[in-house]
């Protein structure tokens, strides 16, 4: 089994493929007992977001790791994937902004993705 960062590494390279914008990543291993991770990121349209989270669940799953939940497919503006000590956040443009995670959890230690 993968620890929770080589998963989040793998989640963040399958949103990359399929073209997320604005990846974020919060360790929030600190901060709570939810997660390891939270990684967050944007897509234009309904079918981009389906595709980023059928990538991940995919990219994931060939590593050992099933997804447990998802929440939002089918209505495509806030998609919710939770793999236990990663949680995958997939926002169109205007949902992202109206939940604003990334101030929801400043608390947590944002990750450079770059340095990935």
């Amino acid at each position: 089994m993968k620890t929770s960062m080589e998963l989040m590494k793998l989640a963040v390279a399958a949103l990359e493929d399929k073209k997320a914008e604005d990846i974020r990543v919060i360790d929030i291993s600190q901060v709570t007992v939810v997660a390891d991770y939270f990684i967050i990121a944007s897509g234009s349209n309904g079918n981009q977001l389906q595709a980023m989270v059928d990538n991940v669940e995919e990219s994931l799953g060939k590593a050992g790791c099933s997804v447990r939940q998802i929440e939002g497919y089918t209505t495509a503006n806030w998609i919710l994937m939770d793999f236990g000590d990663v949680i995958v956040h997939v926002f169109d443009k205007e949902n992202r902004l109206l939940y604003d995670l990334e101030r929801i959890w400043r608390d947590g230690k944002i990750i450079d993705v770059k340095s990935l």
